[in-house]
């Protein structure tokens, strides 16, 4: 029989109980993860997170998905009528994959622009693009405030590096 990739649902906190479980049954299971950083005990940390958490990947035959569903730490797979779970199309599942390192964890894409205090940029996206500024300050959670000369005077506005580059 063909296999195909499935959504689940997990049980709370299930995650390490259903991977144990499904793959004991001849499952293969596929959660990406997405590396955060998080303040712990007032220092900042690196920990992995599920790129969709409470869901993950379930490759299986059409027939075995009443064996999921009735696996520990599973909750459902996840269905969108009375007609049974439906596959998710392989090319997603691939392209997840290619982003992932060995470890499972999602890579970041290639880095913004890194702007300086001063600069002058030009925004590209959303309703103020094509408006030039300057980088007032560098904001945390890759964010950028800039000052933005709306109606005569200065405006400051945060946006994400993606949306400026270097005004030429």
């Amino acid at each position: 029989m063909d296999r195909h990739w499935y959504i689940a649902q997990l049980k709370p906190n299930g995650l390490r109980l259903a991977r144990q479980n499904l793959g004991r049954q001849g499952f293969d299971v596929f959660c990406p993860l997405q590396e955060l950083t998080r303040t712990l005990r007032n220092k900042p940390q690196r920990v992995q997170t599920p790129l969709f958490p409470g869901y993950f990947f379930v490759s299986l035959a059409r027939g075995d998905w009443r064996a999921v569903n009735n696996t520990r730490g599973v909750s459902r797979l996840v269905a969108l009528d009375e007609a049974g779970p439906r596959p998710v199309p392989g090319a997603l599942i691939e392209a997840l994959r290619d982003r992932c390192d060995e470890e499972g964890v999602i890579r970041p894409a290639a880095a913004p622009e890194a702007f300086e205090i001063g600069e002058r940029v030009e925004v590209t996206h959303g309703p103020l693009a094509g408006f030039v500024s300057r980088v007032e300050a560098l904001a945390p959670e890759q964010r950028i405030w800039v000052l933005l000369e709306l109606m005569g005077r200065e405006t400051r506005v945060m946006l994400r590096p993606e949306d400026l580059r270097r005004a030429g």
